[in-house]
């Protein structure tokens, strides 16, 4: 394909006269700060020498770089590297369980953020190229350095920043050394109040007058915890406020609304509004085991040569269990609504009245997964003479996750009470209130198996990387930096799923021992949810939900396996467990070949008084990637309830195989100017072109759906290997003054210009030309009949059909009508969505403001950081995202962020609390059934850690921490702030523990 170019802009040519400027003046060769040289070791340790650590290397970087250092070997500042890095100006972070888990830079998400572990690129398992900083931890890790700016040995893929996380080597650190730790932790959150291990040691030492040096260093990990949410788990379904329901089900939007008197305020024409497709509560408890290891060779036979072997070990096991109550609308007109005003309109409450009785459902589920990483690494320093140094590296490494439970890797066994004689939301609080009639007379006779869906899916990536690089210096001339690297990445994911679409419900009342569903209540496990029904009158209103059956899971599964037979059979031979024959379902390989080359000039010089260095380098980079898939493919649609439609497929093997591919170049330069315009005081700014690669799942070939559809259509994704990367011109200029031993002020302003967005409209397509049911002349028949209702019309097609025509049938496992497609009805609609590039470009831009300062020996000391991120353009709810709407150019995860850290340190005692806020920012612009926004709302967490040096025992220190310690929980929402869709709470976390170093 044709190599992408950059427009050389205003802002670049002025540098270019800059190091015009400079290139006549005095000069000496700049310094490798990258490099692990002879330099004097200053042993310093605690908050502040950690802190003055981070300081110099900031001051002395080449770019814009902030960094965070061990306070002592084997004391990171927080147990999880994504809390620690959330402390730096621009940095925030996403959270999983109340964890640490993905971070963000200057308002990029982590996708665009590249992180490497001592210099590489490691591979990954969730289909994003986002490191998930839960799966390491912290103890071995002696400093985490975030580059703002981009410099021409950097690997690509940092649009935001590149994250390097460097851990402990021997031969910089001689001497013998270790540190052994243990805390026992209590998380809030959890029901079961249990309080669990967390155990971790490293010993370093040198022999052979330093030239030998060996690190070993082990963590082990427990948690348990829980949350409790409040969701409308499936998204909400928008419209066009023109949309006017025909409920005799001719020219009908499936789930749009009527303009009648039921509705208050009903949206008018020229608005856009929602409605939710559930109500769910879930209650959640997980138990993770963090297992980490890393063993570290060196030799160093001559001043000129230092070989590094080293191999890093992590493994996490993440067992979940869950329960949920919830009601699913049927969209059925007969209960008033209120609505709030527009252009924007979401339902303050949704209601519905039914003429016969609907399910309350009760669902449950017990899944693992197993997270595990291994990578051997080789490198090589070799100073060749006075002049040039080289430097091989080579690394090896995987990642895959894997089921860990005889469930799979996620599962979901529904029962149901088909007891409900209406349902309503009330959305006007931060937790949608759910009132259902009849839910809270439900008793555990009522319940019966519904629904089933047990999965196992494997994704392994690897990823082989060969680094080359070198650096000559040409004395008064300065010094050149090259390189070459290959890296080959292989991403390879594996899925079946055992699904039973009986919904309505299998056997009979009765078939379930009572004992085995204890009584709970729902809702003084939710905070905020006390909803105001007061002005609504619906019959359901006065009774919210508060009834939930705690059900035992390997019991309920056991008798149904036994009971119910299923053509979904799963390794158990019935369908109530997973299979593990992976070639019968989906299977994608992805491989993304990569080779770069870089060459970069350093020089150091003065301009008057005034210290300065420039580093010019140019990058070239290209990246082959192909892509081989089988997917599942589907025949016929069977109308099984009122709003399920399933898919199934009459061949053996239903798969459709493709393999894709494609291909980008690009030339990269990048320039970093720093000047000292008075004494401690930097002026420094940077241009630089860069790319964020798509995430893997976007570049997968082939298209999956979904197996159960409704009347609405179906829904699916298809990857697009000859997707391109997002180009990003980048501007940066930062003052910084550092005015005292460990105090500093600093204040910067970032811009990127990105174009070649990559959005994800859905589009529609008759995908398998299947026959629609629901939708078919059977249904056109019955409503000219009067048959009004999706109930009426199914029992309609089953009495005047269901003798002569074979397609009609009743279930026997359920008693449920059955109506298949027939040629000539209208083919099942299907919402594909699949990523391309666009031309449309955007502007992010910000300002950084930080401060460190300490009050002389006080022992006390402040950090405080605010970043401000101007988005560009916004999200526009108005735009439904349906064929033919414009794309919008809209980056995801852009929010301000700001830091308050209060420290203590003196007299053995050490202290910090930490604030931490982040504005609200949109998280995905995908849901339910199409492009419907996410936006995650401002969070803010108070965190703290006391430490004391014990002085009877030398390198003794005793400690707690706490997390969270305000309990504050997160929501998102969609369209509109009424528009929730998610409201998680999850708790405090302590821990009080020890650790000794010598």
């Amino acid at each position: 394909m044709e190599r992408k170019h950059f427009t050389k802009t205003k802002l670049a040519s002025s540098l270019s006269l800059i190091l015009g400027v400079s290139g006549i003046m005095p000069a000496m060769a700049a310094d490798d700060t990258s490099q692990d040289k002879n330099i004097e070791v200053i042993q310093v340790s605690g908050i502040r020498g950690s802190l003055i650590k981070s300081m110099d290397l900031k001051r002395g970087s080449e770019g814009i770089v902030d960094a965070i250092n061990a306070e002592d070997i084997g004391k990171f500042p927080d147990s999880n590297l994504a809390e620690s890095l959330q402390r730096i100006t621009g940095v925030s972070i996403d959270r999983q369980n109340g964890e640490g888990s993905r971070v963000s830079v200057r308002g990029f998400g982590a996708d665009q953020n590249l992180v490497l572990l001592n210099n590489r690129q490691m591979p990954v398992t969730t289909g994003s190229r986002s490191f998930d900083f839960a799966n390491i931890a912290s103890e071995a890790i002696s400093a985490v350095e975030v580059e703002k700016t981009a410099q021409a040995s950097n690997p690509t893929g940092g649009i935001g920043a590149t994250i390097n996380v460097l851990t402990h080597r021997p031969l910089s650190s001689p001497g013998l050394k270790a540190s052994f730790g243990a805390k026992a932790v209590d998380d809030s959150s959890t029901d079961k109040g249990s309080v669990t291990p967390e155990l971790s040691g490293l010993y370093s030492n040198t022999f052979a007058d330093d030239k030998f040096g060996i690190s070993i260093s082990g963590s082990y990990q427990e948690r348990e915890s829980g949350n409790q949410q409040a969701q409308v788990g499936t998204g909400w379904r928008s419209f066009p406020g023109i949309v006017d329901q025909d409920w005799a089900g001719s020219n009908a939007e499936w789930g749009g609304v009527p303009k009648d008197a039921n509705q208050i305020n009903r949206p008018g024409d020229d608005d856009v509004y929602s409605v939710p497709q559930t109500t769910v509560y879930r209650f959640e408890e997980q138990q993770r085991k963090r297992t980490n290891g890393q063993l570290v060779l060196q030799y160093q036979p001559t001043d000129s040569i230092r070989t590094t072997l080293d191999y890093t070990y992590m493994r996490n096991d993440v067992d979940t269990q869950f329960h949920d109550v919830s009601a699913w609308f049927n969209f059925v007109p007969t209960q008033e609504s209120t609505w709030s005003d527009g252009p924007v309109s979401s339902p303050l409450v949704y209601s519905e009245l039914y003429d016969a009785p609907a399910d309350l459902s009760m669902a449950a589920g017990d899944y693992g997964t197993r997270d595990q990483s291994g990578s051997l690494g080789l490198n090589i320093d070799w100073e060749v003479s006075e002049n040039l140094s080289l430097a091989l590296d080579y690394h090896d490494s995987y990642a895959e996750r894997t089921p860990n439970s005889p469930n799979g890797s996620s599962s979901l066994l529904s029962t149901a009470a088909f007891v409900r004689t209406s349902a309503a939301t009330d959305f006007t609080g931060d937790v949608p209130v759910l009132a259902v009639g009849g839910g809270n007379a439900v008793r555990p006779e009522d319940m019966r198996v519904t629904g089933s869906v047990f999965t196992n899916a494997i994704n392994r990536s690897e990823i082989e990387q060969l680094q080359i690089s070198g650096s000559y210096d040409l004395e008064e001339a300065g010094t050149i930096d090259f390189g070459i690297a290959m890296t080959d990445v292989n991403n390879h994911s594996q899925s079946v799923n055992v699904q039973r679409n009986d919904w309505g419900g299998v056997g009979s009342e009765g078939d379930l021992d009572a004992a085995w569903f204890p009584q709970d209540t729902v809702l003084d496990k939710l905070d905020g949810s006390q909803g105001d029904f007061s002005d609504y009158q619906g019959s359901a209103a006065t009774d919210p939900l508060n009834t939930i059956f705690l059900w035992d899971f390997e019991a309920v599964r056991a008798r149904a396996a036994e009971l119910y037979a299923s053509s979904a059979v799963g390794d158990c031979g019935n369908g109530f467990c997973p299979s593990t024959d992976y070639a019968s379902d989906t299977d994608r390989f992805t491989q993304e070949e990569s080779q770069s080359a870089y060459i970069q000039y350093n020089y150091a010089g003065d301009l008057g008084d005034m210290p300065f260095d420039v580093h010019v380098g140019l990058r070239y980079e290209k990246t082959d990637v192909t892509s081989t898939s089988a997917v599942s493919a589907y025949d016929t649609a069977t109308w099984i309830a009122e709003t399920e439609i399933a898919l199934s497929s009459s061949a053996a093997d239903n798969r459709v195989f493709q393999t894709q591919t494609g291909d980008y170049d690009y030339l990269l330069p990048s320039v970093n100017f720093n000047i000292e315009v008075v004494e401690d005081i930097y002026v420094r700014m940077a241009f630089s072109e860069t790319i964020g690669r798509p995430d893997y799942t976007s570049i997968q070939g082939g298209t999956t759906v979904g197996t159960l559809a409704n009347r609405g259509g179906g829904s699916g994704e298809a990857g697009n290997p000859s997707l391109l990367p997002l180009e990003s011109t980048n501007y940066d200029i930062s003052t910084e003054w550092y005015y005292d031993e460990g105090s500093y002020v600093s204040v910067g302003y970032f811009r990127k210009d990105v174009t070649n967005f990559i959005s994800s409209n859905p589009e529609n397509s008759n995908l398998y030309n299947i026959p629609d049911p629901s939708n078919g002349q059977y249904v056109q028949e019955a409503i000219a009949a009067g048959a009004s209702t999706a109930i009426e019309q199914r029992q309609w097609i089953f009495d005047n059909y269901g003798s002569t025509d074979p397609n009609v049938s009743i279930n026997p496992a359920n008693g449920n009508i059955e109506i298949a497609g027939n040629p000539g009805d209208p083919d099942l609609n299907f919402l594909i969505t699949k990523p391309t590039n666009s031309d449309l470009s955007n502007v992010i831009d910000g300002w950084e403001f930080a401060i460190q300062h300490f009050f002389g020996e006080s022992g006390f000391g402040v950090q405080a950081n605010y970043t401000l991120v101007n988005a560009g353009d916004s999200y526009n709810n108005a735009n439904l995202g349906r064929p033919g709407d414009p794309s919008q150019n809209v980056i995801n995860g852009i929010s301000d962020t700001a830091n308050l850290v209060g420290i203590y340190e003196n007299y053995g005692f050490t202290a910090r609390i930490a604030y931490n806020w982040r504005d609200e920012f949109l998280n995905s612009q995908g849901q339910g059934t199409g492009a419907n926004p996410q936006y995650t709302e401002a969070y803010s967490q108070v965190d703290f850690n006391i430490g004391y040096d014990v002085p009877m025992v030398e390198g003794l220190t005793v400690f707690i921490e706490g997390l969270n310690i305000t309990d504050e929980n997160t929501r998102v929402h969609g369209r509109a702030n009424e528009q929730v869709l998610n409201y998680t709470q999850t708790g405090a976390r302590y821990s009080l523990g020890a650790r000794y170093t010598f």
